[in-house]
């Protein structure tokens, strides 16, 4: 009889030699029997699994956005504000887990395979569209609807960003300087609609004199 917990145990080591194989060798070149050996299974029990390469990596991605999901929503439970809860989303994007080498690479094959593959775009498209939505909810207490919408846009365009550019550089990524990037983008853009604002109940003032 297996033992409980078996099955579970090397979902998890297929996902996670799925991450590695894609980053040594490409999505294209990687086999599933690369990926079984690597993670210490046969070729047959990961096809009994996941039934092809394809969707292995989508249960890698559902994997790996799950993770996701968890840290942003536990760093979202010590946020005290808006701004914090904001914070919390954009480092959530870069965590230590998440933002490394190989798991870059396996969202990049992502991305490729989602132009192709329904059931992976669908999978980023929830992705996108709870993120643009997170932090224009946020947004919305600095800036109008749209304002906070167009911001949001921009955020995560810029997260996207730096994670394909980070792809494309050699060495360790460098989430801290990742998350400045964003958040200077994020400060600058509610800096300038307070001051529009502000300029704004001005400008109301002298017309109603």
């Amino acid at each position: 009889m297996p033992k409980i917990g078996m099955e579970a145990e090397r979902r998890r080591s297929l996902i996670e030699a799925t991450v590695d194989a894609i980053h040594e060798r490409g999505y294209s070149d990687v086999t599933v029997a690369q990926i079984a050996k690597r993670a210490g299974v046969s070729s047959g029990l990961a096809l009994h699994y996941f039934g092809s390469k394809d969707q292995l990596l989508a249960a890698t991605m559902r994997h790996l956005l799950k993770d996701l999901g968890d840290g942003i929503r536990e760093r979202l439970r010590e946020a005290r504000n808006p701004r914090e809860r904001i914070s919390a989303i954009i480092a959530g994007n870069f965590a230590p887990g998440q933002f490394r080498e190989a798991v870059i690479a396996a969202w990049l094959a992502f991305y490729a395979q989602s132009r192709t593959t329904q059931s992976n775009r669908r999978l980023l498209q929830i992705y996108s569209a709870r993120l643009a939505s997170n932090l224009t909810y946020n947004l919305r207490r600095f800036m109008p609807r749209e304002d906070a919408r167009r911001v949001a846009e921009g955020t995560a365009s810029m997260i996207d960003g730096v994670w394909i550019r980070q792809a494309l550089r050699d060495g360790p990524a460098d989430a801290r300087t990742a998350i400045a990037m964003v958040e200077t983008y994020v400060e600058t853009q509610i800096r300038y609609h307070q001051d529009k604002s502000v300029r704004q109940d001005a400008s109301d003032k002298i017309t109603l004199q």
